[in-house]
Formats: structure tokens, sequence, C-alpha cells
């Protein structure tokens, strides 16, 4: 069987790279290279990043032939226009060495972000003709893009789009923990993805309740309600090469206002059950320990934390997958 690999995605780091952006002085990275060798240090094979022109991508390489591991993280064409732009992404992914890049169609939660089911539909439809339009460039380059279920699209509405594109090149990023947030139930989310899994977002959960519905936060692998063997397993035998790219977000406890009538306004109907299901999930899974949180605490300790959660999460996958 071919082994996966271990490596971690740039927002398992993003208080690290907020900071940087922000001219904090104590960052351990400054670019895509350097978080690589940051990673490898924290005991990951590589990382998932986006790298930013041909001296990065050749710099990527060199790791890479080295015995390292490279994901791209790409953004997507949103006109025509950008396809150039795309394309270059998309050649620097593959200079550097990648063969599977992590994409999104949207950065925003639908919950948050869409005010009306109609709306919701048209960004789908943009969805499907925006990957219609890009299978081209990813066959030219042999590049498979790994699509992430993204806090935006129910994991029927996902597969339903990965068939009407029917593309080698297009898979998915399974993300183990962001379907929650859809009242989703975390282990058939993985089992119905895995068949086109091409990518992962490593990540253990704990919930807890609040007014308005639950609070949901990436937590240290395997201290959250996740069954991590589970999920890897299927992920494994679906594609025993497959990349497992830890994201623990360190940060405050994402809020799911799935009590409110305003987070259901970009849905279709749904049957109530799905909502009992959800909450009964929250009720019967209560925190082993605090999560994470980041409010009114120094950027040296947030960056501490995030270092430390990395370091256990890496520690417990290298032991875990092989």
């Amino acid at each position: 069987m071919l082994q996966p690999r271990i490596s971690l995605c740039t927002f398992s780091c993003h208080q690290h790279w907020q900071a940087l952006q922000k001219g904090v002085a104590g960052t351990k990275f400054h670019d895509a290279v350097s978080f690589f060798d940051y990673a490898f240090s924290l005991g990951a094979e590589g990382v998932q990043t986006a790298v930013h022109g041909q001296e990065q991508a050749r710099a990527m390489r060199a790791k890479v032939d080295g015995g390292g591991y490279y994901e791209g993280d790409i953004g997507l064409p949103k006109t025509d226009a950008d396809l150039a732009s795309f394309n270059n992404d998309v050649q620097y992914v593959s200079d550097a060495g990648g063969k599977v890049a992590r994409a999104v169609l949207t950065g925003i939660r639908r919950y948050e972000g869409f005010k009306s089911l109609a709306e919701f539909k048209e960004f789908r439809a943009r969805g499907l003709k925006t990957l219609q339009v890009i299978e081209q460039v990813l066959s030219k380059h042999r590049l498979r893009l790994a699509l992430e279920n993204h806090k935006d699209q129910t994991v029927a509405e996902l597969v339903e789009l990965l068939r009407q594109v029917s593309s080698e090149w297009i898979g998915v990023c399974v993300d183990t923990g962001n379907n929650i947030a859809l009242l989703e139930e975390p282990h058939a989310v993985v089992e119905a993805l895995a068949p086109f899994a091409a990518s992962v977002h490593l990540k253990d959960m704990a919930v807890q309740p609040y007014a308005d519905g639950f609070l949901l936060s990436e937590v240290p692998l395997c201290t959250g309600f996740l069954d991590m063997p589970r999920i890897i397993a299927t992920l494994r035998k679906a594609n025993p090469g497959i990349g497992f790219n830890l994201e623990m977000g360190t940060r405050d406890p994402l809020r799911v206002p799935c009590l409110t009538q305003g987070y259901w306004i970009p849905f279709a109907e749904r049957p109530a059950v799905e909502l009992a299901k959800a909450l009964a999930q929250v009720r019967d899974h209560p925190a082993r320990q605090p999560p994470p949180s980041v409010s009114g605490k120094p950027v040296a300790q947030v960056l501490a934390e995030e270092e430390e959660n990395n370091r256990i999460s890496l520690a417990w996958m290298k032991t875990h997958i092989v």
C-alpha cells in the first residue's frame, strides 16, 4: 500500500501568518519555503500552502526532490480575465513538485454570507461553470484540484456538483469537521466524500451549547469527539497515498447560530430531525477540556499555544497514520 504523507496546512499556522503580516516580532517563517522548514521542525513531512512566483517554486521543488511533500493552495478565477493568473498559479504548483492543489469555491460560511436561497443557487451555478472552464488548465498541467467542503455546501450538494463536472482532475479536499456547522454528521460526510478524496484537512472537533445554537472548535487530534482512526481508515482505503494535512485552527470557538431564523435563510427546507440530531450530538459530546481561545491573550502566548497544538497533533499523526 502507498504510504500517506503527513503535512501542515496554512491555516494551522494562521496566527503566525497574521503576526507576520502585521510585522510582529517572533514569527518563525516568512514565506512558503521557510514555512516548509518550520513545519518540518514540528514533525511534518511537508506543507499545503501557496507558492508565489518561479523563485519560490524552484526552492520548494528542491524540498520535494529531497524527500519532502508539497500541495498547492490556489484561488479560483472569478472572471475570464483571471484565467491567465490561474494558469500561472497552477504552473507554479506543478513546478514546485505539487500534484494536488486545494481550493475553495467561497471563503464565506453559508449561513453568514448568503442572504437568500436564490443567491446561494446562483453561487453554485457560477461554481459549476468555473470548474468546467478550469478543467482544461488542470488537465494540461496534470494537477488535481482538491475542492474543500468549506461550510458552504451540504455533502449531497457537493457530491452532485462533482458528478456534474465529472473530471478526474477535480476531487475533494475532505475537511473532517467543517460540515458539522451545516448540521451534518461528520463521519457520514467523510464516507460520502471519500470516493472523491484528493487531499485531507485533518482536524478533531469539540462542541459546546450556547443560546443561539452551538460553538464549534478545532482541538488537538484525539482530544475531541471525532473517531480519528475510523476517519483515517476510510480515507486511506479510498486513496492510499493521500496527503493528510493537519488543520488545527487555534482561535476562538465559532458560533453556529442554528437556533436563529437567519441561519436557515440560504437553505432549502430541511427536516426538523436534522436540527434535533445536531443538537443531540452537541449534548452527547461535551468538551473534554476547554477548547482553544485567543481573545485577550498576548500575541506571544497565542503563537506559543498554536505551535504546541500543532506539535501535539503532528506527533499523534506520526504514530497513528502508518
